[in-house]
């Protein structure tokens, strides 16, 4: 078919709350994606991180394909001879305690949030019904009606409540903030290291860890939601590691199957998962054999290959290039490891028009928040893959 022809069915029988490009994928391998044309471009979002192994990571389509010849589903009614080991590679990888698998990100937060609840009324004592959890402005959590109910984005909220109660909202990066926000019914505090989808938004030095100690103090559970910033990205294995802290409960998913399958993870460090008793919390999908099948072997290529070592190495090496092109259309350009954004000037007319003149020099990048570019390969680029965009982004932001 003709590309047109896609486009076409996709407005005919889709629904339509997504905008992207008009590029039309059929196979990538690494960091390189190709269209039905055969035009071949660097994919600088890498599936908002979920692919931050590379496209079709042989070693993973490789046990994924294995296992679906063995067993792919048995309902958590039975057990699996995969699951017991996902949970204790996963644990000795994150030094975590407890694993709760989930399938998308979403999913995670929503049992994150069931289980910090529960928690606080069995064990912090705070009244039925009274529970608070601590979130910050411009956050991205998901998408369910829980999730959107606490954003602060209008497009996310607008025509959805009502919505559910028991979520304060705070300044993100503001550690009095959060302390002046805490009463007896905190139960808990949910952010991000780096806010993704609000444009790589980076707290001040020191925030984290300010987080850790005034959480500690008031007897409330830090979670961090490492779903894009995890397993990576930030240049170490989670973002918390940048300010020597552990949270009591992360959140991983996306990079957790290397793109393969949905699979997503709550980690506990303490004993808030313990609170769950059989029946009160599960998923048909959740901990399948296919699933941990795969994400024991995409956290396994993601160490054995020095893919965190390289996202370190290699997003420095970006931002550094991205700070040396000279233009009047960037106002900031902000990063860690290979999270980037370059943030134009509100007279350079919106990112999605720079994203289009990326995209016909073969390079795909996502604008977010309108005047935003997000800048996220995945953690098998190369140097001479990043000197290549960064001379085709030189070129766009000078033209």
């Amino acid at each position: 078919m003709q590309p047109q022809a896609y486009l076409d069915l996709e407005n005919q029988y889709g629904a339509h709350n997504y905008k992207p490009l008009d590029v039309i994928l059929t196979r990538g391998q690494g960091v390189w994606v190709w269209d039905v044309n055969g035009k071949k471009y660097l994919d600088c979002l890498a599936a908002y991180s979920a692919v931050n192994q590379g496209h079709c990571h042989p070693k993973i389509m490789a046990a994924m394909i294995e296992q679906a010849k063995r067993l792919t589903l048995t309902s958590r009614a039975f057990r699996n001879d995969q699951l017991g080991p996902f949970y204790q590679e996963i644990c000795e990888l994150t030094h975590s305690h407890k694993v709760l698998p989930m399938n998308s990100g979403a999913e995670a937060v929503e049992t994150v949030i069931k289980a910090v609840r529960k928690w606080s009324y069995q064990v912090k004592g705070i009244p039925a019904d009274q529970a608070e959890i601590i979130v910050c402005a411009n956050n991205f959590h998901g998408r369910t009606i829980t999730i959107v109910g606490f954003s602060t984005d209008p497009t996310a909220r607008s025509g959805f409540g009502p919505f559910t109660p028991g979520f304060k909202v705070v300044p993100f990066g503001d550690a009095a903030a959060l302390e002046a926000a805490i009463t007896p019914n905190t139960a808990g505090f949910l952010v991000e290291p780096i806010q993704g989808e609000a444009g790589v938004i980076i707290p001040p030095a020191g925030y984290l860890k300010a987080a850790r100690e005034i959480c500690d103090r008031h007897h409330v559970v830090l979670i961090l939601d490492e779903i894009q910033t995890g397993l990576g990205r930030t240049g170490r294995l989670l973002a918390e590691a940048h300010e020597d802290i552990e949270a009591d409960l992360t959140l991983v998913g996306k990079a957790l199957s290397g793109g393969f399958y949905p699979v997503s993870a709550v980690l506990s460090n303490k004993a808030v998962l313990d609170v769950l008793q059989p029946g009160e919390h599960g998923s048909t999908f959740g901990g399948n054999p296919l699933a941990c099948a795969i994400a024991r072997t995409a956290m396994r290529v993601l160490t054995e290959e020095k893919m965190i070592e390289n996202a370190a190495e290699m997003g420095d090496y970006f931002l550094a290039g991205l700070k040396q092109i000279q233009s009047p259309s960037i106002k900031e350009v902000r990063g860690r490891g290979l999270m980037i954004a370059m943030e134009l000037v509100p007279e350079a007319g919106g990112a999605r028009a720079f994203c289009y003149r990326l995209a016909d020099k073969g390079m795909l990048c996502k604008e977010t928040h309108e005047n935003t570019i997000r800048f996220a390969p995945p953690l098998v680029i190369t140097k001479d893959e990043v000197t290549w965009a960064l001379e085709q982004i030189d070129a766009v932001m000078r033209g």
